[in-house]
This record gives C-alpha cells, structure tokens and sequence, in this order.
C-alpha cells in the first residue's frame, strides 16, 4: 500500500495541534477565577498545574508506546475526546471541578509525544529540523488565537466579569468537539504496527509511575544510540526553566501588575504573536545552518537575565513587554531545536516510545517546578523567576559540555 503524500497528512497533524493549544490557551486568562475564592489562590492554581503535568508521568509513555503499537490516529482521537471531557467539567465555574479537569485533561495529554512522532513519520530528513520547528510556531499561534478568540468573545459579547469564565469555558468545548471531528480525519502516519499485548501495557504502566525505572530506560536508549540521554536531560532542565509559562498567569494576575482576563489575554497574543513570526523565520531560514548544540547554549545564556528580569519590572506593563520581547527572541527558540535533535536519534520502530519517554521526564519536571514555584509564590510573588533563571542556566551547561554521540 503506498504512503500517502506528507503534504496531505502534516495539514491536518497542525491543526490538530493548533486547536488543542487554542482550548488550553483560551481558558488560561479564566483559569484564576476558579480557585479566587480560596486562601492564597495563586499556591492552588499552582498545584492545579502540577497535577495536570504529573499525570502525564505515566500516560505520556503509555500513549506513546500505544500510538508504536496501534497508530499515531488512534491516540489523537482518543486525546482529543479526553480534552472534550476534561472541558466539559469546567461547568460550572467550582474550583472542585477545576482540579477534576486538570486531572482528566492530563491523563489524555501525551498527545504531544504523538504529534511529534507523527510529525516526524512524515518528514524526510531535510525537513525534519522545518517541520518541527513550524510546529514551534503552531503552538506560538496557539497562544495567540486562544486568548484572541478569548477576548473578543468577552469584548463583542460584553460579558459582564461574573458570567466571563462560564463563556470561555463553553468556547472550549466547541472547539475541543472540533478536534475530535479532525483526528478523525487524520490518515495513518505510522504503518508499521504491531500491536500491543495487555501485559506489555500493564508493564509499560508499571515502569512509567517509577522515576528510577524511566532512568534504566532511558539509558538503555542511550547505550543503543548515544546522545538520546544528554539531549532529555537538556529537555529536563529546560522544562524546569520554562515552568514560568503556566506561572505567568497568576503573576501578572494576581502579582504587582493586577491584569483581569482582558488584559492578560492581549499580552499572550502579543506575546505568541511575535513568538510565531520569530520562530517561522527561524526554523525556515537559520536551524538548519547552525551548530544547533552550541545555539541551544548561547540562547539559553542569553535569555537567563530575561528571566530574572521579570521579577524586577514591578507594575511596568512597558517592562512586561520589553522582556518578553527579548524572551522570544532567545530562551522561546530552544525547545524546537532540542526536537529536532532528539528526533534525529529515533527510528521508525521505536519513535513513539523515546517521544513518550522524553515527554515523561519533561512531565515529571513540570510537576516538580510547579511545585516549587508554587512553594516560593507563597513566601514572594518574585522568587520563582530565580528558579526559572536557575535552570536556564542549568539548559547552558549541559549544551556547552560535549560527550558521548553529541552532534550538532
């Protein structure tokens, strides 16, 4: 049976991705009002994002051991019904319905390590570093549409503050129900399929909930192909780093800025918007004639003082933007680039298993950083930047040290 044409398949696998980051983009800027009337609010929406992440620790191996044994479609569908439940729970606005949602909306939201997977099925070589790179600037549009949409709802709607949450919420599950609608359009990617037994599943399961286990994997991955474990680890601390995307909205929320829903959704598309022209410009024109290694480590040092820089700015909306202009002209380029070098060292085989792994690791370091920033948000709403700016630097040192299988 002949392959279908990438340019077919990779259409529907962005808007796929667009769409989920719409939904989750769009209820961000409402997400507050949930858990408002609980002490020390911003502590709550912290471990409501930790549990959204942690649980991936599990279901992103699973899910990608599943989508090696039965196709990348499958998995999208059933990812994108579990985005629909998981929003279908936010009504009513309760905060004992928010953490059900971040519980429910994790568990299906290893859809990531099968995207990539799928992305790269249909890749050649000399578009894989494009591909995953647009698919970088996908998301950045994400974070642009989804709290655009966001807006304009509440501003042509005039939906008075009390009734806000309640309309966004509903606007995800429309376009939550659309999702599901394209992954069912989606053709196969993945034709090499050979199913997976309930006690493989049930061993997979096992090893995922288990850190020392995931590390035993992950370097027999690395002795089979050397460089897979320096590149998660690079992904790990820099996962740790930008833990300050889901810290962003209860800082400028309910920090020294003080911005309601309106306002935090025209930062994100200010933000997203440039984000996805200097990624498009990036991975179209410069990644493939870099050093990616050594472009990892300038960046990540150059986008360290941005960070601690957002603990400094006060109640300056210029400084907010200021840096966040700098912020996506250096540490926002970095994730595509470690993409594309891990991608690199998959097979046909085995692609969906080491995404799955590395997006485990990256959870398990979301979940830990949100606990921590969680933590320091409690005693100053500043310190968590020092933690981010920390691990920055910690993506630097590990770009800069050569090793085993490095390439560039």
């Amino acid at each position: 049976m002949p392959a279908l044409p990438p340019d077919r398949r990779l259409p529907l696998i962005f808007a796929i991705i667009l769409v989920d980051v719409v939904v989750g983009a769009a209820i961000g800027p409402v997400l507050p009002e949930f858990v408002r009337g609980l002490p020390r609010p911003q502590l709550w929406l912290s471990v409501g994002t930790g549990v959204f992440l942690g649980v991936q620790l599990f279901s992103a191996p699973l899910l990608g051991r599943l989508s090696d044994g039965y196709g990348r479609r499958p998995i999208f569908i059933l990812s994108a019904l579990g985005t629909l439940l998981a929003n279908a729970l936010l009504l009513p606005v309760r905060a004992g319905l928010y953490f059900t949602n971040r519980v429910s909306d994790g568990l299906t939201n290893g859809m990531y390590a099968t995207a990539r997977s799928a992305i790269t099925d249909v890749s050649p070589p000399e578009r894989l570093f494009q591909n995953q790179g647009i698919e970088g600037a996908i998301i950045s549009l994400g974070f642009v549409l989804g709290p655009m949409v966001a807006g304009l709802l509440l501003t042509v709607l005039h939906v008075p503050p009390p009734l806000q949450a309640a309309y966004v919420v509903r606007l995800a599950v429309a376009l939550a129900a659309l999702n599901v609608l394209l992954s069912i359009l989606l053709p196969e990617t993945h034709l090499q399929r050979n199913g997976v037994r309930g006690a493989e599943l049930r061993a997979e399961l096992a090893v995922s909930v288990n850190p020392l286990t995931l590390w035993a994997r992950l370097r027999a991955k690395d002795a089979a192909n050397p460089g897979i474990r320096r590149i998660v680890l690079t992904q790990v601390a820099l996962t740790l780093s930008t833990g300050y995307y889901f810290y962003f909205v209860p800082f400028v929320s309910l920090g020294p800025l003080h911005l309601d829903a309106r306002g935090i959704s025209y930062f994100f598309m200010y933000f997203g918007a440039l984000s996805i022209g200097l990624n498009y410009g990036f991975y179209s024109y410069f990644a493939d004639r870099l050093n990616q290694r050594r472009a990892v480590g300038w960046l990540a040092a150059l986008g360290v003082p941005v960070l601690v820089g957002y603990s400094l700015m006060g109640t300056s909306k210029v400084a907010l933007y200021a840096l966040v202009t700098a912020d996506c002209l250096t540490l926002s380029l970095i994730q595509g680039l470690l993409e594309g070098l891990l991608a690199r060292h998959t097979t046909e085989v085995d692609r969906g298993e080491i995404f799955g792994l590395n997006q485990a690791f990256q959870s398990l370091a979301s979940f830990g950083t949100a606990l921590v920033f969680g933590g320091l948000s409690v005693v100053d709403l500043r310190l968590p930047w020092l933690w981010f700016a920390f691990c920055l630097a910690a993506v630097a040192w590990l770009a800069a040290r050569r090793g085993p299988g490095t390439r560039t």
